[in-house]
Parts: structure tokens; sequence; C-alpha cells
């Protein structure tokens, strides 16, 4: 590991964790591609769970108080169980289309919510089990929950604090289902890697705490049209991944 990739890793763990703190998701995505620049996916994905996890759990702290219950458990079982499905259905199915649906999917939640359809849905008890399987589901097929998860839980009214609160609570569970997994397959490679880890996970936690604060002072229609914005952005990058794993 150079010192200059490490540095380039803490900066972009940071900017990750205070964009989780505010939105609910984000380390993963921009850890895990950064990552497997140096070691290849399969290894970023289990290195970058180390402080995805760490950043999580010190999230869930801080904002524990505003956790919606019924939300977390409607949506928050299936939600799991759907991503475990779709994880063992990944390796059956064409990871290039799988992307593009997912693309697809964030792309019509950030279109909504940046447009304000979204704000206008309402799930009721059947449809929110629905949403969370589904969400999970998919998250689970093409790796990457945190933006589908945001995406669905936007469709629920409820406030900037108990939204981010509540995806950070969903997102703790996976974390201490598919961590340990990650360790036991993994733990050399990861351990030859903690430089970058500690890297990684200091500057979670450094953007963890700013953006915390930060989450406070945003108005709730900006908070609701940031997120969006980013589910958005996503979306278009998986579309171009997904395409170019097509071709």
């Amino acid at each position: 590991m150079t010192i200059s990739f490490g540095a380039l890793v803490a900066f972009a763990a940071a900017v990750a964790g205070a964009i989780a703190a505010v939105a609910g998701f984000g380390i993963g995505s921009i850890l895990t591609p950064l990552l497997a620049l140096h070691f290849g996916t399969k290894l970023a994905v289990a290195i970058a769970a180390v402080p995805h996890a760490i950043g999580t759990a010190w999230r869930f702290i801080s904002l524990r108080r505003h956790v919606d219950r019924a939300v977390l458990i409607r949506f928050g079982i299936l939600s799991a169980v759907g991503g475990l499905v779709g994880a063992l259905l990944n390796a059956k199915v064409n990871n290039g289309w799988l992307t593009i649906i997912f693309a697809a999917l964030l792309l019509f939640a950030g279109i909504t919510g940046v447009t304000g359809v979204a704000e206008r849905m309402r799930f009721g008890r059947k449809t929110a089990w629905g949403a969370g399987a589904l969400s999970g589901l998919f998250g689970g097929l093409v790796g990457n929950q945190g933006g589908i998860r945001s995406a669905a839980l936007l469709g629920f009214n409820i406030p900037k604090e108990s939204f981010v609160a509540t995806a950070t609570a969903i997102a703790l569970v996976v974390d201490a289902a598919r961590l340990p997994v990650y360790v036991w397959t993994a733990h050399q490679n990861m351990f030859a890697a903690w430089p970058l880890m500690l890297a990684a996970t200091a500057g979670v936690l450094g953007g963890t705490i700013g953006g915390v604060r930060l989450l406070r002072r945003i108005p709730e229609h900006i908070f609701r049209r940031a997120v969006s914005a980013l589910i958005l952005a996503l979306g278009v990058y998986m579309l171009i991944r997904g395409i170019g794993e097509v071709r």
C-alpha cells in the first residue's frame, strides 16, 4: 500500500461516512469500488465491510433513540431475509442484467423523489412487507443494498432522523450477519490489509461524527430531495456499470 493510496482511502471514507450519516447509505457504495482497484472486488467487499460495520454501529449509537420500531420490524426483517435469498441466487444469474434492473429501480426512485411524487406515495402494512422483501432481494442479487433500501424507505412518512436511524439499524443487522463470514473465509488477506482498514475506519468515523451533526441542521424537504438526488446519481452509475458488464 502506498501512502498516497492510503490517504485517498481515508479521504473517501470520510466523505462516505458523512454521506451515510445524512442519507443512511453510501459507505459501501464509495469504498468498495475504490478498494477494488487495489484488491479486486471480492476482497474489497470484505475489507470495506469492517469500516462499514464500525461506522454503522457508531451512527446507530448516535441515532438509536430515533429508530422507528414499527418500520424496522415490518420492513427490516424481510429485507434481511430477501437479501440472504438474493445473495444465494447471485451466482446463478447474469450480474450485468441484474445491475441494469437495480439501476432502473434506483432511477425510478430517484426521479420520483426529486420531483416530489414519492412524497405522495404511502405504504400500507402488506406493501411494506413486500417493499422490504424486494429491496433486500435485489440488494442481495447485485451486492449493494443501501441505495435501494433507502429508496424504499422514502415511501414511508417518517422524519429524517428516524429515516437514517431505521436504515442504520437494518444495515447493522445485515453487517452482523455477513461480517463473520468474510472474516472466516478471508481473514488472512483482510489482516494483511490492516493499514487500509485502519485508515478507512478512521475516515468513516470522522465523517460520521460530522455528518450526524449536519443532519440536525438540514430542513426536512431538502433532506428528502438530497437523498433522492444521491439515489438518482447511484442509479446512473449502476446503469453505466451494468451496460459495461453486459457488453
